[in-house]
């Protein structure tokens, strides 16, 4: 099988029975399932771009092992020629969604690319696990296979040691070996895109707080959804039913989280990429350079946020005839300043690319790091923007069967503006408060203010890979200037 199309996506969910639990049922189908339903379509209309014949060159790419055409996100560009079509197949997808499926496949797609190019890291103490993972990039890259995955461990308190609080009975470990495999118990969070998804990958970012260089809480594998013992928990959908007009995010978009339980689960060990090593699993990141791949398809996941919000925005002030006015200006430069921030950090991430030592065209980290910290607070500034200019129009929202009903008559009168009929308005201020105000706009914002972990550990993380000499090197330069050399 090379590149999907959407109908194969949608076969092999239906071939894998999964255990998969939302509102205290088990669900028997995911792609039927009225709350899962509109999230499996959406995914399966990215794969349907792939065979888009506009598109297909950019979407695909000529795989290194069968020569039949695979996803461009499984690709390890060579060059920044390469790097800058792969940012495109991302923003196209990512545009597809309006910027609002935070875990589209290519995510984990770029993360295992760069794994498979670096798959000698892994295989440095043993080698079975550099050529397991050589196997399993190959395989989902020529199979398709859409990918979640689960990092954080749970915790039953919050001290000191905070997400690396590793509880026995809680966090996700290994229990024992044996000839077939490990045997793993315990719970992760956050499964985005779980129950839409043929295979889950378990790692863990780092334990850097973990002071042995040997535990069982490090590891690294990938499993199919439907391996037994694998349980994951839905929260409430966000996808109440509504038609397209009444809910026209919530209805398409929906991704779904997930707790994932994991009962004396058996991962094979052709499936096993990292065991108990600590120190390899906190370098794997940063070695591997998977980290600026993933923040990279962040980066445009976060463009295409922006550059619809930003529409959308406009689109309202244009109903409301209020664009001239000083403080919609104000606002909505705003928008326009965030939204070309995050493609200046696109570009300069390409620009300043290089390749590293597993021969990879590496986006540069600054840039790409960059976006993952300013989406943190600027995102829920943005929504703020979007409800200060709806104001309450949001509230003026009659529901599509409003539209069939008698009362149409007097909607279409008194909701029309100079610029825009009644219902073209009610539509496009539905969609502002699916993005601002609704459920499904509220587990986006929460989504984007920890997508990337917290605020505090992201600052951190640019701290520690900020070239902080150079620029005080030009202050000690100024200080010890001699004032007659002028």
């Amino acid at each position: 099988m090379a590149a999907r199309t959407g109908q194969q996506y949608i076969n092999g969910l239906r071939e894998q029975e999964r255990e998969v639990w939302i509102g205290g049922e088990r669900v028997r189908d995911v792609t039927t399932h009225p709350g899962l339903a509109g999230g499996v379509r959406a995914i399966a209309h990215l794969y349907d771009m792939q065979h888009d014949p506009k598109l297909h060159a950019v979407m695909t790419y000529k795989s290194p092992s069968s020569g039949q055409p695979v996803g461009r996100s499984f690709d390890n560009p060579q060059t920044r020629e390469a790097l800058e079509t792969r940012t495109q197949m991302m923003l196209n997808w990512a545009r597809a969604t309006c910027g609002m499926m935070g875990r589209s496949p290519d995510f984990m797609n770029v993360t295992f690319a760069a794994w498979g190019a670096a798959a000698d890291f892994f295989g440095e103490k043993r080698p079975e696990f550099g050529k397991n993972m050589r196997r399993y990039v190959e395989y989902i890259r020529e199979n398709d296979i859409t990918l979640t995955h689960a990092l954080i461990n749970l915790q039953r308190s919050r001290n000191v040691s905070g997400m690396f609080n590793l509880e026995e009975g809680t966090a996700l470990q290994v229990i024992r070996e044996t000839d077939a495999g490990i045997i793993v118990r315990g719970a992760r969070i956050l499964a985005t895109l779980a129950p839409l998804s043929d295979e889950i990958a378990v790692y863990s970012p780092r334990l850097a707080r973990h002071s042995e260089d040997h535990s069982p809480f490090a590891v690294n594998f990938s499993i199919p959804c439907g391996t037994k013992g694998v349980r994951f928990l839905c929260r409430d959908s966000f996808d109440l039913g509504r038609s397209h007009f009444d809910a026209p995010l919530a209805s398409r978009f929906e991704e779904m989280d997930c707790i994932v339980f994991f009962d004396d689960v058996l991962v094979p060990w052709e499936r096993v990429f990292l065991l108990y090593d600590v120190d390899r699993l906190n370098a794997t990141p940063t070695v591997t350079h998977s980290t600026a791949h993933s923040a990279h398809q962040g980066a445009a996941k976060n463009l295409a946020k922006c550059e619809f919000v930003l529409g959308l925005a406009l689109k309202m002030t244009e109903a409301l005839g209020n664009a001239h006015l000083p403080h919609t200006e104000e606002r909505i430069g705003q928008l326009m300043l965030y939204t070309e921030l995050m493609r200046a950090c696109v570009r300069a991430a390409e620009a300043d690319a290089e390749r590293d030592q597993w021969g990879v065209m590496c986006p540069a980290i600054l840039p790409v790091e960059s976006t993952r910290n300013l989406m943190m607070t600027a995102y829920p500034r943005m929504l703020e923007i979007i409800q200060l200019l709806g104001s309450s129009s949001f509230l003026l929202t009659p529901s599509e069967k409003d539209f069939a009903g008698p009362l149409r008559p007097q909607i279409e009168q008194y909701l029309a503006t100079d610029n825009m009929a009644a219902r073209e308005r009610v539509k496009l201020f539905r969609l502002a408060w699916d993005v601002a105000g609704s459920a499904f706009g509220s587990r986006q914002e929460l989504y984007e203010r920890f997508f990337a972990s917290d605020p505090l550990t992201r600052a951190r993380a640019m701290a520690a890979i900020y070239p902080k000499a150079d620029v005080m090197a030009r202050v000690t330069e100024i200080l010890n200037r001699d004032d007659e050399a002028w």
